[in-house]
């Protein structure tokens, strides 16, 4: 009986003390990050100079905001179509924690519940897979935001260099993280988005003739690549639908709360939003 209480009793020390271990290995965001450059905008980033490591401030859980992949620095051949200013994919996303993780969700745009009705919202969203892009381990926490390690996300292919190099026949390349490094000179923020940049090299084999053509050593490819993280504009601004007499392309979506006499098939037509900016201004 002796030995059962001594033995809870160093039962009890020892998960105490694994508890304190567990709560002290994540830190506050100030702590963690005090010999860091601190940049501040629409998303905090932080940069350590000695690791290279570039750390990003999640203040904005659940909130969607656009995500744009670039290249500031392409390849230099019209024929393999990766170039000076391309930009890639436009994404709708947004951050989400789940245990000791926060992951980076795209958001499927296609298919769309335009009703109030929440219900019928969320069973639109049960039905259609949305894709995680990417998943951050969280290495600080303060009340109201959480801080990621972004590093590896920035230093991928998100922009699928390596499939268009593929599908042009110039050659297997795949990225070389030895050869990569975030480019904090080249990485802003700003109150309404925040871009972060990278110099990223893809090596590989079996060049075609373009890369031989443009590439000092075709084996070996360096590109800037850029990820903007851009806060969603305002609602005011009210889409056209499509025509086919309009002479314009149209882009679309399904609308599953569409009454049984329409069609689910929403179709607009892609147009800037031009606004004065001083409207009581003759020119502006």
């Amino acid at each position: 009986m002796r030995f059962w209480k001594h033995g809870l009793r160093y039962l009890s020390i020892a998960t105490l003390f694994l508890t304190f271990q567990l709560f002290a290995a994540v830190s506050s965001v100030g702590e963690f990050t005090r010999d860091m450059l601190h940049i501040e905008g629409y998303y905090d980033f932080y940069y350590d100079k000695d690791s290279g490591k570039i750390f990003l401030n999640v203040d904005k859980e659940k909130k969607p905001f656009l995500f744009q992949s670039s290249l500031p620095s392409g390849l230099g051949s019209n024929d393999i179509g990766l170039d000076r200013g391309q930009l890639g994919r436009t994404r709708l996303v947004q951050f989400e924690r789940h245990g000791n993780k926060v992951l980076l969700v795209q958001l499927n745009t296609d298919y769309r519940a335009s009703s109030t009705n929440r219900a019928e919202q969320k069973s639109v969203e049960e039905a259609f897979a949305t894709s995680i892009i990417q998943g951050f381990e969280i290495k600080a926490k303060t009340r109201g935001s959480i801080l990621i390690e972004y590093t590896d996300f920035l230093l991928s292919d998100i922009h699928q260099v390596s499939a268009t190099l593929t599908a042009t026949e110039q050659g297997s390349f795949s990225v070389d993280k030895s050869r990569s490094a975030v480019d904090f000179g080249s990485s802003k923020a700003f109150p309404k988005n925040t871009e972060l940049e990278a110099i990223i090299t893809f090596v590989g084999s079996k060049a075609g003739k373009f890369v031989k053509q443009i590439a000092p050593e075709p084996s070996a490819l360096t590109v800037h690549m850029r990820h903007s993280l851009i806060e969603l504009p305002d609602d005011k601004y009210k889409p056209r639908k499509f025509h086919p007499f309009s002479g314009f392309w149209s882009v679309s979506h399904k609308d599953y709360s569409a009454s049984l006499d329409q069609s689910m098939d929403v179709k607009y037509i892609p147009r800037h939003r031009l606004q004065k900016r001083f409207p009581n201004k003759a020119k502006s």
